[in-house]
């Protein structure tokens, strides 16, 4: 058992200047994190526009060959899809989702029989749950203008960095604590 375990009143000030020391760090680091994760991101989101023809060419094709474009296409439904949920709408394996965006590819075991099935029932959900509200292009027959496209890889951006930054943050306050950097 530790010597002061049970006598918190001799650690209280301790614990105190802790979460000063973390809250002065954090107000510090965090906004540059987000900050730099964001500009990542939105570089990602374009990209994935590229690769998807601006959002009107989400199919089996597209996901086989750039299985990264997964965790933005999610971010582009309304609501923005977890994991979990798109694994439950689309019917399909969690491993196929979790490869697809833990590895950027696909599992290399699966036949590809069922990988077709099941790329086609993601690709309908998140084709079904576009959020078109900010994707103000889809259904129209003018491609978006560059401050559209600006607008949303924004948007989109910003959903993403949540899952992006929390582990930069974490990981850096580790860092912080183990080195006293």
């Amino acid at each position: 058992m530790a010597v002061n375990a049970d006598k918190p009143e001799r650690w209280k000030a301790d614990i105190a200047q802790s979460v000063d020391m973390y809250n002065n760090w954090f107000l510090q680091f965090a906004p540059r994190a987000y900050r730099d994760s964001r500009i990542e991101a939105v570089q990602q989101v374009r990209q994935a526009f590229l690769w998807t023809n601006n959002l009107q060419n989400i199919h089996i094709q597209v996901l086989r060959e750039h299985p990264v474009l997964l965790p933005i296409l999610r971010m582009v439904t309304a609501p923005p899809l977890a994991r979990d949920r798109l694994v439950g709408l689309a019917r399909v394996e969690r491993h196929l989702v979790e490869t697809m965006e833990i590895y950027g590819q696909l599992p290399p075991r699966m036949a590809y029989t069922v990988m077709a099935e099941q790329l086609q029932r993601v690709s309908e959900v998140i084709a079904r749950l576009i959020d078109k509200e900010i994707c103000v292009w889809l259904g129209r027959n003018q491609p978006p203008d560059e401050a559209e496209l600006y607008r949303v890889s924004t948007i989109i951006a910003d959903r993403l960095c949540g899952a992006i930054t929390d582990p930069i943050i974490r990981n850096a306050q580790e860092h912080r604590q183990l080195f006293g950097v």
